[in-house]
C-alpha cells in the first residue's frame, strides 16, 4: 500500500552524498562537520518541503476525452490539472490500463505555476471495440524543492465506447465525381429499362419489347404507347456477419470481424443515403443480432449500437441457421451481403449449399478477406527450405481462395476478395455497382 508522500530522488542523492562525507571524513577532518552541516540543512528542507505542500485537495485532475472514439483512430486524452496551492509543482498523472485503449506516449513531468490551470494532452490508440471504463488517475507531484513526492489515487470513473472506425465512408471522397450513382444517394436516379417503377409513357419505337405496350394508353390515344419503368431505388439490404471461428484469425493489428464490421456499417451509411432500407444479422453458433431492415437515419445509429462490441467466438458458425433467419424474415428480394471468410472446403460446402438457396429468390454478395502475407509470400522469390514450404502453404490457400469463389460465382453469387484494408471501399464500390444494375446478376468476380 503506498504511502500519501515518501522521498524523491532529489532526497537521495543528497542522502548519498552526505553518506560519502561522512564515509571520507576520518581522511579529511573538513569532511565531518561539512557532513554535519549537510545532514541539518537536509532536514530543515525535508520540513520546508513538509510545511509548503501543495496538500492533496490543492490539486484538482479532470478528465476529458472526445465524444467519439474509432478502432485504429487516435485519440487525444486530455487531463485539466488545477493547482489551488500557492507553490508551483511538478506533476505527472498515469490512467490506470485499459481494456481497449494504449497510450503511445509516456508519461512527461509537467510544470504547473502556483495556483494556475495546465491542459496535458495524452495520445491514445483505440485497439479494441466496444463499451470500456476509466477508472482511476494515479498522481504525482512535488514542489520546488523536490525532496518529498507526494502520491494520490483519484477515482474518475468515466465509461466510454469505442465504435467501429467509419473514415472508409469520409475516404470515399466525392462519390458523384468517382460514381455517378452517389446521386442516388441524395436524390433518385432515374434509369429507363428493368425495373419494376413505372416512370413515363411514350410511343412505342422498333425494338420496344411487346410485354411494353400499355394497351389501355394505346386505346385512348389511337396510337401505339410503351411504359418506361425505372430501376427500383429503395430496397432492402441485410448485412449477415459471420462472428464463428473463422473470423478470430488477425490480419495486422485487427481481427477479422473488425475489418467486417467496418464494412458492413460503411455500406449500411451509403446505403441509407440511398434510401435503402438497412438490417443487420450477426451470427455464430447462435444468432447474436438480429435487426430487421428499415429504413430510418435512427436505424444506422441502432445497427452500430448493436453491433459495436460483437466479439468473435471461438465456435463453428452454424450457417443454417442463419439462412434460416433469412428465409422466414425477408420477405422482399434483397440484396445479401454476407461477411465471411469460409475458405477451407468443409466450411464452403455448407455456405454454398445455403447461399444457393437464398440465391433463387435474393441478391448475394460475399464478402471475404484475404491476407496480405499470403500475397507477399508469392510474390518473393524463396530463399531457402523455409521460404519454399512457406512459399507452398501460400499457393495452397490462394488455390482454395480462386475454388471456392468460382464456385460461389457459378452459382449466382457475387464475390469479393480483397486484402482487408480494402474492404470497406471494395464493399462500398460493388453495392453501387449492384444498385446501378438494378439488382440483375452479372457474373463477375472481384478478387
Amino acid at each position: 500500500m503506498r504511502l500519501p508522500l515518501w522521498f524523491s530522488a532529489r532526497f537521495y542523492w543528497a542522502l548519498g552524498a552526505i553518506a560519502i562525507l561522512s564515509a571520507a571524513s576520518p581522511g579529511v577532518a573538513l569532511f565531518e562537520p561539512l557532513a554535519v552541516a549537510a545532514a541539518v540543512l537536509l532536514a530543515l528542507g525535508v520540513g520546508i518541503d513538509l510545511a509548503r505542500g501543495p496538500r492533496a485537495a490543492d490539486v484538482v485532475v479532470v478528465r476529458r476525452i472526445p465524444e467519439h472514439i474509432a478502432l485504429r483512430r487516435a485519440v487525444i486524452i486530455t487531463h485539466d490539472v488545477f493547482n489551488r496551492s500557492r507553490a508551483a509543482i511538478r506533476f505527472e498523472a498515469v490512467e490506470a490500463p485499459l481494456r481497449t485503449l494504449e497510450f503511445e506516449n509516456g508519461v512527461t513531468p509537467t510544470h504547473i505555476p502556483a495556483e494556475r490551470r495546465v491542459s496535458i494532452e495524452r495520445t491514445a490508440m483505440p485497439v479494441a471495440r466496444g463499451s470500456d471504463r476509466f477508472s482511476t488517475i494515479y498522481v504525482t507531484y512535488e514542489n520546488s524543492l523536490g525532496l518529498i513526492r507526494r502520491y494520490a489515487r483519484i477515482d474518475a470513473a468515466q465509461p466510454f465506447r469505442v465504435y467501429p472506425d467509419l473514415s472508409a465512408v469520409e475516404r470515399y471522397g466525392a462519390l458523384h465525381i468517382r460514381n455517378r450513382l452517389i446521386d442516388a444517394g441524395v436524390r433518385r436516379m432515374r434509369l429507363r429499362g428493368p425495373g419494376s417503377e413505372f416512370e413515363s409513357l411514350r410511343e412505342y419505337a422498333e425494338g420496344d419489347a411487346f410485354r411494353a405496350i400499355d394497351w389501355k394508353a394505346t386505346a385512348r390515344r389511337g396510337k401505339m404507347m410503351v411504359m418506361q419503368h425505372e430501376v427500383e431505388r429503395s430496397g432492402d439490404v441485410m448485412l449477415l456477419l459471420d462472428c464463428g471461428r473463422l473470423m478470430t484469425a488477425r490480419v495486422g493489428a485487427q481481427r477479422k470481424l473488425d475489418y467486417a464490421i467496418t464494412a458492413a456499417l460503411s455500406v449500411a451509411s451509403i446505403a441509407s443515403l440511398a434510401h435503402d432500407r438497412v438490417g443487420i444479422a450477426a451470427f455464430a453458433g447462435d444468432m447474436l443480432v438480429a435487426r430487421a431492415p428499415r429504413s430510418t437515419a435512427a436505424s444506422i445509429r441502432d445497427l452500430t449500437r448493436a453491433i459495436y462490441d460483437l466479439e468473435p467466438r471461438f465456435e463453428e458458425s452454424d450457417y443454417a441457421r442463419a439462412a434460416a433467419y433469412l428465409r422466414s424474415h425477408l420477405r422482399r428480394r434483397s440484396l445479401i451481403v454476407l461477411f465471411t471468410d469460409a475458405i477451407d472446403p468443409v466450411a464452403q460446402s455448407t455456405v454454398l449449399a445455403e447461399l444457393g438457396s437464398l440465391a433463387k429468390r435474393h441478391r448475394i454478395l460475399c464478402v471475404f478477406m484475404n491476407d496480405a502475407a499470403v500475397a507477399g509470400t508469392l510474390a518473393r522469390t524463396p530463399a531457402d527450405v523455409d521460404d519454399a514450404y512457406r512459399l507452398s502453404v501460400a499457393i495452397e490457400l490462394a488455390r482454395e481462395r480462386s475454388l471456392g469463389a468460382r464456385i460461389l460465382a457459378r452459382a449466382g453469387i457475387d464475390v469479393i476478395d480483397v486484402p482487408a484494408a480494402k474492404l470497406a471501399v471494395a464493399t462500398i464500390d460493388e453495392y453501387l455497382k449492384i444498385k446501378s444494375q438494378g439488382g440483375r446478376r452479372h457474373f463477375t468476380t472481384i478478387g
